[in-house]
């Protein structure tokens, strides 16, 4: 028993024309999802702000000794020098919440770190004296040979 089938014309839409029609049918889709996260990120940014960062400032200066002089005055420059460098940096940068500022002096081919300044802005504000916040070190004198 064999049968015949014979072809009948259907209704079935060409498969071009779907692709077509399911092309622009995305195309609406996505604009539409851009269309409402637009105004929904901006509405977002604009109620809560990016969160600032606020960072510590890092300085290292080197002075040399001058013919003459003492220890005593070579921890006076440095001091002077240490409270510029750390107003300095609070005035250039906003975001600034601390500054660490290390003098190293040099004599006579030796080097040593003769202080370190580590201050916050508000500290810094309340008394700016480098004496006060400044680590001062006890061998530097004899490490630079001054004895």
């Amino acid at each position: 028993m064999s049968r015949i089938y014979t072809q009948q014309s259907s209704s079935i839409i060409p498969f071009s024309f779907i692709g077509q029609f399911g092309r622009k049918i995305r195309i609406l889709q996505s604009g539409c999802w851009l269309l409402l996260a637009f105004p929904l990120w901006l509405a977002t940014e604009a109620i809560s702000p990016q969160v600032v960062q606020a960072y510590t400032a890092r300085v290292d200066l080197a002075i040399e000794r001058l013919p003459e002089e003492t220890y005593e005055t070579i921890l006076r420059r440095a001091e002077a020098i240490a409270r510029a460098a750390a107003q300095r940096s609070f005035d250039q940068d906003i975001l600034v919440t601390e500054v660490s500022v290390i003098v190293t002096a040099q004599n006579q081919g030796m080097i040593a770190q003769v202080l370190a300044l580590d201050v916050s802005r508000l500290q810094w504000k309340q008394r700016p004296d480098p004496q006060r916040w400044a680590t001062y070190f006890k061998m530097v004198q004899s490490l630079l040979l001054f004895d």
